[in-house]
Parts: C-alpha cells; structure tokens; sequence
C-alpha cells in the first residue's frame, strides 16, 4: 500500500505539523516503509499466537498493601489557611 502526497500532507495538517515540499517527500517514504513492514507482518500466520502473549515473561512484583507512615491529623492541616481542630476549612459550594 503507497501513501499518496495528498495523504501525507492531510496526516500533516492533522497532527498539525508544518511541513515543507521536501519535509513531505522525506515522511512520504518513511512512512510508505513503514506501511511496507506491516505488510509483511500481514503475511505472518500469527493463529496459535494468544492475543496477550508477551515475548519475556514478566511478573509484576507484589506488596502488601500496609500503611507505612500515618501523619498525625494536626501536621495534616498545620499549613492549611483555615483550620478548625483537624479539619480544613474550605469555601461551601453547595447551597
């Protein structure tokens, strides 16, 4: 599959890239590579491949979840521009 001129300058306009004649030829040609590279992906019987399989195995490490430092309420709101005990003080938004 080629990609046009017109194709690639309206791909252009919609990334809302500035390209000159030269800039346009030059993404023309990578980008019909690229196309080119997909095509050959294409021909590849990918039908006993799982949709999720990953080429490394890979194992997210887990932790317990477990509170490790619990601020004490009044440092929570000691810089706070309006406080009241251990509250914020903040605007009312509703009515």
């Amino acid at each position: 599959m080629k990609i046009s001129q017109a194709e690639v300058r309206r791909v252009a306009t919609l990334a809302r890239v500035e390209l000159d004649d030269d800039e346009l030829e030059s993404v023309g040609r990578d980008l019909n590579r690229i196309l080119d590279y997909v095509a050959k992906l294409d021909e590849l019987d990918t039908s006993t491949v799982e949709p999720t399989t990953q080429v490394v195995d890979f194992a997210a490490p887990m932790r317990t979840d477990e509170v490790t430092s619990k601020p004490a309420p009044e440092d929570a709101v000691a810089n706070a521009p309006r406080s009241d005990k251990n509250f914020f003080v903040v605007p009312s938004i509703i009515e």
